[in-house]
């Protein structure tokens, strides 16, 4: 197992942790952006299995997030407010009326500071940043630290932590990619997905969600004993139209149940196993990606990746009966989420 950095744009460092199968997970100390994960296929092929820039300046505005740490809230924020404790917080509009993930100085635009440590059994490097107090319009200062490790089993772990100094709402993720087929082959749509989820949040016209919670029984959201995202996708479900023909929605997941997700890939025989101690997931499949942009293996195009955003709900802020994001002044937040990758 090794550890590898380089600088690029000489002003970035990307990180390289290689294990002793060959994986590779390669990101940058800028929004600590996942630039590559390489993973064997099920005859040992090593491929990339997630979409990134192929010229680095790319990353520097990056308005599909690729590969980034989101925060301090990822998803969206009606009105871009909310209250806490009768008082309003005014945080940007960075999309239309909203605020999407943390806002125009959002994590996944921040340099984190970098330290790398290495066992028998894995290798990583913790990440972190301090956000100051009323960033963004949130309050607290919250000192925050994002852990990426790499086993011999091929899992990649991610741990986020924080802690505010006073009460103020976080629920962070990462806003990876994924492609199973490798180098970008073909889109996402025959990745065969299961997942542990009975109910999804409504979503309204804006991509805000009602509050409402829809059963998953009898619709292209029901992944509970497994269905490929093409049915999603060309489906004519109103909720798979809303979000420009796809998933773009935040799955509850079942409790106790696991793993959270599997997701497979007949041609290359790859499979990608989720667990989280998260409430849910937003999955998302590329609705809005374009042709226009210039990716590690060629251009881009709609429903090339599949996001697997796990996460609390933001929506809780602003409905009932769902998991709350607040975090109390000097609580602990503490998440994990494990990526593990098989061959079939």
């Amino acid at each position: 197992m090794k550890i590898t950095s380089e600088k690029v744009l000489n002003k970035w460092v990307e990180t390289t942790l290689t294990n002793n199968n060959g994986m590779q997970v390669r990101f940058l100390n800028f929004g600590g952006i996942i630039t590559e994960i390489i993973v064997p296929n099920r005859d040992g092929v090593l491929e990339n299995v997630v979409l990134g820039y192929r010229q680095y300046e790319e990353y520097e505005q990056n308005p599909n997030y690729f590969g980034a740490i989101i925060g301090r809230v990822a998803g969206r924020i009606q009105d871009a407010s909310f209250h806490l404790d009768g008082k309003r917080y005014e945080l940007e509009n960075n999309e239309e009326t909203r605020h999407l993930h943390g806002g125009y100085g959002g994590f996944h635009q921040v340099m984190w500071e970098t330290s790398p440590f290495q066992t028998n059994n894995q290798i990583g490097v913790q990440l972190s940043h301090t956000s100051p107090d009323g960033e963004g319009g949130y309050p607290g200062r919250v000192n925050v630290t994002v852990t990426y490790t790499l086993t011999n089993k091929n899992e990649f772990f991610i741990d986020y932590q924080a802690i505010s100094d006073k009460k103020t709402i976080l629920t962070l993720t990462n806003h990876t990619y994924f492609n199973l087929t490798g180098q970008q082959k073909e889109t996402v749509g025959n990745h065969f997905v299961n997942m542990n989820s009975d109910q999804f949040i409504e979503l309204n016209q804006n991509l805000l969600p009602t509050g409402k919670l829809i059963d998953v029984t009898h619709t292209p959201f029901d992944f509970r004993k497994g269905k490929r995202l093409i049915e999603g996708l060309k489906a004519t479900h109103p909720q798979n139209i809303t979000v420009g023909h796809g998933y773009d929605h935040y799955f509850l997941f079942n409790k106790d149940a696991e793993p959270s997700i599997i997701v497979k890939e007949d041609t290359s025989g790859r499979i990608l196993e989720i667990n989280t101690d998260q409430p849910g997931v937003v999955m998302y499949t590329g609705n809005g990606l374009d042709n226009q942009l210039q990716l590690r293996e060629g251009m881009s195009k709609k429903y090339l990746g599949v996001c697997f955003e796990t996460q609390g709900p933001p929506a809780s802020l602003h409905q009932q009966g769902l998991p709350s994001i607040l975090l109390e002044a000097n609580e602990p937040y503490k998440k994990q989420t494990r990526f593990a990758f098989h061959r079939y």
